[in-house]
């Protein structure tokens, strides 16, 4: 099942002068693997990336309704010190998604870290947007790499 999955992973902040490209890149390469066969896209529902992320798949599931977002969350309470608006997209994607998987009930030191060995555990491909050699996004693809699962960096196709 897993070569049939994608997981997403990224930085929180993007930077606003490159939003259009990174948006345009991500679709493109996620049609790309729409069309090798990937239809289950794994989000983590972070603020940044990974929103972008899911709200492109959903966007996709327009014209492939085929595909479906899984959103694999680190708690139950992954929003609670977000500002109102990052709580608003969350909500949104968290009712457009197709499952929710949560790793734990409650927010502890170690959640984020399982979210994301869960989603690269359970895929064949990452997406990811990194673009600094440190913090979750670094250890996640890292940790793909290790797990040898093909990474597709979205920040080294945008010039």
């Amino acid at each position: 099942m897993r070569e049939n999955v994608c997981c997403f992973t990224g930085h929180r902040y993007l930077p606003q002068g490159r939003l259009s490209d990174i948006t345009l890149q991500l679709e493109a390469v996620v049609e790309e693997l729409i069309t090798r066969g990937i239809i289950y896209y794994g989000c983590g529902g972070a603020i940044g990336f990974d929103q972008l992320a899911g709200k492109t798949v959903l966007r996709l599931k327009e014209r492939f309704p085929q595909i479906k977002l899984i959103m694999v969350l680190p708690c139950m309470n992954q929003d609670t010190k977000w500002l109102r608006a990052d709580k608003d997209r969350y909500s949104a994607l968290l009712e457009a998604c197709d499952k929710k998987v949560y790793v734990q009930q409650e927010y502890d030191n170690g959640c984020m870290l399982k979210r994301n060995r869960h989603l690269v555990d359970n895929s064949g491909f990452c997406v990811a947007y990194l673009t600094q050699p440190r913090g979750g996004t670094f250890y996640t693809v890292g940790y793909a790499n290790r797990q040898k699962v093909p990474v597709i960096n979205i920040a080294d196709r945008i010039a």
